[in-house]
């Protein structure tokens, strides 16, 4: 269940980024302010004042991680708990380590909260759920807090009676192991376990160049400590608009930014081997006035004399509407959301219509920007225009290329009778801040949303428990990746992640779509993009 990068390489990357103090922060924001107003070619522009954050998010999601298509699987002592409620519902699982020597020890790795219960005050009670697995397991329990004392989840552990490493062992170890924190069950209640306790320490300090946990869960910490000094800057410029109530589109578009690039972030280190603290996001707090600006996903104009169209299909480019020609990021901007279920159901739990302009409050209490994926049609075919930044066109391209000589190579092939087919981008558009991908619209969703459905409905969840739908997704996807690297000869091991996989679905019942036989059920396709 393990997806091994090392996190001691990330962390040596991120130690060479150099912080910008709050001065140097507002300098560079009034720079990209003037250069927009007086139109300067040589100012920065708007991403340069993400630059050093994009770079810790990239180092830090890079550590090691959770493989959730294979989390079922227990490999080399690493097991996997599920929490369900009383109704079914699976809340989360719970990811740990097992040693047997000197004493029976499970040691948490992480606690993965389900989709749909996140923000909810759950993780608590999955680490109740814990506790009582260890007393009946009569097994220590071990786990690495790195929670800061002013963290609002600092207490969690304490409540559930957790007992820091000194407590336990009378002073024995070094000051590397204070992080440490012990639960002992019942059964060990009045034993002496010191050096038990200094063993398996040991014992998981041997474990640690496997995972890389320390690194990762540091990592996390520097590049949410980046996002708020981030924010504080932000709100020291923009303070006199924020009172006056007048916003202007620099604001709006870099207040945008911030908050998209926070919710990729948060969701992106749901992977993270480790990070037992992820409510700690929570302690960035937005001004109300903040919650409620509307969001604006595209910057001022900038220079006229700024390439639009990057690469791909020329024909397709001369195809597109004028005004989309002339004005891409205004037009791509106004076109229909992509309806996805999570966005099709928020808007009926908040009594929205696709009409309603988002704030950037919307967008937190989604947890993810409904705005990236547009529909358009061309020549009576749909299409969908993905928004994505200017920084990842080199990945993206290789990604296409990738595409292009995997589909030459195996037009057409089956994996656990599922047929695999490939949605590469058609052409990349530049403007405005953003770089804007257009693909083929396919009848399905992102896998990870699909497990999610089958999680949350209640028809679905019912279909799910019969069927075990979710294992079905995952095995398949997890086929589709391993023969995605077996095309990949040497290169870069990422260009074939599950990021970019989708499954059956339609999308106007919400249902997916399966082939069910009296053996087996499989999907009827995925699209590797």
């Amino acid at each position: 269940m393990l997806e091994h990068v090392t996190a001691k390489e990330s962390s040596l990357r991120a130690s060479s980024i150099k912080r910008l103090n709050l001065t140097d922060r507002l300098s560079l924001i009034g720079l990209i302010h003037d250069g927009i107003r007086h139109g300067t070619d040589d100012s920065p522009v708007a991403s340069d004042l993400y630059e050093e954050l994009w770079d810790l998010v990239d180092a830090t999601v890079s550590g090691a991680k959770i493989d959730k298509l294979n989390v079922g699987r227990s490999t080399r002592g690493f097991k996997t708990l599920e929490v369900n409620s009383e109704t079914g519902e699976n809340l989360g699982r719970l990811n740990m380590l097992y040693l047997n020597k000197p004493i029976p020890c499970f040691y948490l790795v992480y606690v993965e909260v389900a989709a749909p219960f996140r923000n909810k005050g759950l993780g608590n009670l999955i680490l109740k759920e814990f506790k009582h697995f260890l007393i009946e397991k009569s097994a220590i329990g071990m786990l690495d807090n790195i929670i800061p004392s002013d963290d609002p989840t600092f207490a969690i552990y304490k409540k559930l009676e957790w007992k820091p490493f000194r407590e336990i062992t009378g002073g024995q170890g070094n000051g590397n192991d204070d992080a440490y924190m012990i639960f002992i069950p019942p059964a060990f209640a009045d034993k002496d376990l010191k050096d038990s306790i200094t063993k398996l320490v040991h014992h998981i300090k041997r474990k640690r160049p496997a995972i890389d946990m320390r690194d990762n869960e540091l990592m996390v910490q520097r590049t949410i400590e980046e996002f708020k000094d981030l924010y504080q800057a932000l709100l020291t410029y923009f303070h006199n608009q924020m009172n006056s109530g007048k916003h202007d589109s620099l604001m709006r578009f870099m207040l945008t930014r911030y908050i998209t690039k926070l919710l990729g972030f948060r969701r992106r280190i749901s992977q993270l081997l480790g990070y037992t603290g992820g409510e700690s996001m929570e302690q960035i707090f937005l001004h109300p006035a903040i919650r409620d600006m509307p969001a604006q996903s595209y910057g001022p104009v900038e220079l006229e004399s700024r390439t639009c169209f990057v690469s791909g299909n020329r024909e397709l480019w001369l195809h597109l509407p004028e005004q989309l020609k002339s004005n891409p990021a205004r037009f791509i901007e106004a076109l229909p959301n992509y309806s996805r279920p999570n966005f099709v159901a928020w808007l009926a739990r908040n009594k929205k219509t696709t009409k309603d302009t988002l704030t950037l409050g919307d967008l937190l209490d989604m947890g993810f920007d409904p705005t990236r994926l547009k529909e358009i049609e061309i020549d009576g075919e749909t299409f969908i225009f993905e928004r994505t930044h200017i920084r990842a066109l080199p990945r993206l391209e290789n990604k296409r290329e990738f595409l292009l000589r995997a589909a030459e190579q195996e037009p057409h092939f089956m994996v656990r009778n599922t047929r695999v087919r490939f949605n590469k981008p058609l052409l990349t558009i530049r403007d405005r801040g953003n770089a804007y991908v257009l693909r083929k619209k396919v009848p399905g969703i992102h896998w990870e949303e699909a497990i999610e459905q089958l999680q949350v409905l209640p028809g679905l969840k019912e279909l799910n428990n019969h069927l075990n739908l979710e294992r079905v997704v995952t095995r398949t996807i997890a086929k589709v990746t391993e023969k995605m690297r077996s095309h990949l000869k040497g290169e870069d091991c990422n260009l074939a992640d599950p990021s970019g996989i989708f499954v059956s679905w339609d999308l106007h019942t919400n249902q997916p779509r399966l082939i069910i036989d009296m053996t087996s059920s499989h999907l009827e396709t995925v699209w590797v993009s």
